[in-house]
């Protein structure tokens, strides 16, 4: 609670002082550089394993700092590619709703093309709309599915092509610095594969919702 009223306060500062000062002017050839506070949310949905017909999975959500570089092509359009990395457990749906499946680590880099609607005001939203890939690795397994009678040794996830939708917007707080906020749909989706035992393999929706909050200087 304590954190989210110094959040509103900061934002709040940050459009009322942004009335009183000269805007952080982003022109063509510039560069925006932004670190975010981001939460990954999954909106995560799966059909049955192959070998469990009955049992999905989803995953949890996660927290992390992003980093992002936008270059100004126009005033007006900007390309942006963000770099995050996550930590999501896994856990199963259906008759073993609940049971821990194990964790795997998410790169998701990312490139939108931006429309900044107002690029010479103190308050510049912006929205985008791009490519997703993501890749998956450190993958584990938990000692519930890899003892009997599961026997599972190994998950493996395929990478993933999607599209991304973004919405935000640059507020600023001084001559030099902006407030950033920023929400992101990214399209992941995958294919869980079991080695060892009989459970298969399934494919997964993550689908997450990316809000972030953060700031952003010019170059």
């Amino acid at each position: 609670m304590l954190f989210k009223k110094k959040a509103s306060f900061l934002i709040v500062a940050a459009i009322c002082g942004s009335a009183f000062m000269n805007p952080i002017l982003a022109d063509a050839g510039d560069w925006l550089i932004r670190s975010r506070i981001i939460n990954v949310n999954p909106d995560a949905s799966s059909g049955g394993l192959s070998g469990a017909p009955t049992v999905g999975v989803t995953a949890d959500d996660d927290a992390t700092i992003e980093l992002d570089f936008t270059y100004m092509v126009t005033n007006n359009l900007g390309l942006e590619l963000i770099l995050a990395t996550t930590k999501h457990d896994i856990t199963a749906t259906g008759t073993l709703a609940g049971a821990p499946v194990g964790s795997v680590k998410v790169l998701p880099p990312t490139l939108t093309l931006q429309y900044h609607f107002a690029p010479k005001a103190s308050v510049r939203p912006y929205a985008g709309i791009g490519l997703n890939y993501t890749m998956f690795y450190g993958s584990k397994v938990s000692s519930t599915l890899a003892g009997a009678p599961y026997n599972v040794t190994k998950i493996s996830y395929d990478n993933s092509f999607g599209l991304a939708g973004q919405i935000g917007v640059d507020i600023d707080i001084n001559k030099k610095w902006f407030l950033n906020l920023d929400a992101k749909y990214i399209q992941i989706d995958t294919k869980a594969t079991t080695t060892g035992g009989t459970l298969g393999s399934v494919k997964v929706d993550l689908n997450p919702l990316v809000l972030g909050v953060g700031i952003g200087t010019r170059f």
